[in-house]
């Protein structure tokens, strides 16, 4: 930030958190509980192994390349085994492990994963690239992604409307087409590209968000049963957040190695070098422009290896739509009877 510290990226999330608190308590309605409806216990031990290889998966993420991070990832993957076993035997899973088979499902899980591994990933590195590589300032990074967050929500209000026309397929294929493209171009940014560029590949990423998850959404809530209602869509959402998460580990320790092999080769020890000396008007100021101009040269290489991964994400995103099974939603024009027109 230009103007104040960097606690203040925190504090000026108080308010609209606490706007939206009150909103919740004072005009959520929920529907009564019918006479004599018995609810199945919460699956807490499901919830407890569940948060159990989150935590390990991502802290053995960020110990990527030391031992721990190894052991880390070994233990996540172990404690898979034991939360299959736990989910398939719960009554109100918090996993729904038997809608993995329904082929809709695990496609939009798929789908799920890829963009936010290539949405959430990006969003973590393009302030750096636009502000580090490009030379603009705090406020103009962050206004580099109004772009993203303008394309997805126009997306989403259009794509809503044209799902009973065309069917999720082609909506969540056309998207993930686009959202693929964007990292695509961000992927052949250079320290000479305008910042407008920058934003158009954002909005390209924005727009394909913004028409491939709402169909996927929409679709998987219209066919699950409704016991699985609320299960099946929370897991989608966790999908992305995950895929977001693994993501920002994966481009970070890219980035990380990138950056130290760019240095080495020009001659300059990565451990007496600070990426704040282009970050901070001040210390840029102090540092001789030949360390500048290494340091940026690094850091655009560095960078343009980590918008690869995010293309490689989107690109397994798109991989994993185009297996979705076709169809419509009932309502539909010329739909079938049933939920869905067309097979799964």
């Amino acid at each position: 930030m230009d103007r104040v510290s960097w606690p203040w990226v925190f504090y000026i999330n108080l308010v609209p958190g606490a706007l939206a608190v009150a909103l919740i308590w004072f005009f959520l309605e929920d529907d009564p509980r019918r006479a004599g409806e018995t609810t199945p216990p919460v699956d807490y031990l499901g919830a407890a192994v569940l948060s159990a290889v989150v935590v390990t998966l991502l802290m053995g993420l960020f110990e990527l390349q030391a031992p721990l991070g190894r052991w880390l990832l070994a233990a996540a993957a172990g404690l898979v085994i034991p939360l299959i076993w736990i989910e398939r035997r719960a009554a109100d899973p918090i996993l729904p492990v038997p809608l993995f088979r329904d082929r809709l499902f695990a496609v939009a899980c798929g789908q799920g994963l890829g963009a936010g591994w290539a949405v959430f990933g990006s969003i973590a590195f393009v302030p750096l690239f636009v502000q580090a590589v490009l030379g603009t300032s705090a406020t103009q990074a962050g206004a580099t992604l109004i772009a993203l967050s303008i394309g997805w929500p126009l997306a989403s209000i259009t794509g809503s409307r044209l799902l009973l026309r065309v069917g999720h397929r082609p909506l969540g294929i056309a998207g993930m087409c686009l959202l693929t493209l964007g990292t695509l171009l961000m992927s052949q940014s250079t320290a000479d590209a305008a910042q407008g560029r920058v934003m158009i590949s954002l909005v390209l990423m924005g727009l394909g968000m913004g028409f491939s998850v709402p169909s996927f959404m929409i679709t998987v809530q219209s066919t699950v049963e409704r016991r699985y209602l609320g299960a099946a869509t929370a897991t989608i959402q966790f999908s992305r957040s995950i895929g977001g998460a693994l993501g920002i580990s994966v481009m970070g320790a890219v980035l990380a190695t990138r950056l130290a092999a760019g240095l080495t080769a020009a001659g300059v020890d990565p451990s007496v070098v600070s990426i704040d000396r282009l970050l901070d008007p001040l210390a840029r100021a102090g540092t001789a422009v030949a360390i500048q101009e290494t340091l940026k040269g690094a850091l655009t290489g560095a960078i343009q290896a980590v918008f690869v991964v995010a293309f490689l994400g989107a690109a397994v995103g798109l991989i994993a739509t185009t297996l979705s099974p076709g169809g419509r939603l009932a309502g539909a024009p010329e739909a079938a009877t049933g939920t869905i027109a067309g097979g799964k």
